[in-house]
């Protein structure tokens, strides 16, 4: 809010103990935190008061798109289905199993050419 650093604090320091003097001081700096906890209190207050306001119209724009929606489709058509009929299934979708790779014993013919038939 303010861009104060510690010099200028100190400069407003001195200047109150000479204006108000050292008797008075601890008094006028009561009265100056009171004042200054009342505009914070005020400032709180119409920050919520404002967000307040933001969160109310929020919830007056999505009800008149609620009622948008609800003309765009009534109630009666709330059991037509959304989703298309294909993805409505609760079962996962078949996949084709995978041919098993061929061994060297089973591509072997059934005859061996190098035993004699019997």
């Amino acid at each position: 809010m303010f861009d104060l650093s510690w010099s200028h604090i100190l400069i407003v320091l001195v200047v109150a103990l000479v204006v108000i003097g050292p008797k008075d001081l601890p008094r006028a700096a009561r009265v100056a935190g009171r004042w200054v906890g009342k505009a914070r209190a005020m400032a709180g207050e119409f920050r919520k008061s404002f967000d307040e306001m933001a969160r109310q119209s929020e919830l007056d724009e999505l009800r008149s798109e609620l009622a948008a929606l609800r003309e765009q489709r009534p109630f009666g058509s709330m059991h037509e289905p959304i989703v298309p009929e294909d993805m409505m299934s609760s079962e996962p979708p078949a996949h084709e199993p995978e041919p098993e790779p061929q061994t060297q014993a089973a591509a072997a013919p059934a005859s061996d050419p190098a035993q004699p038939a019997p």
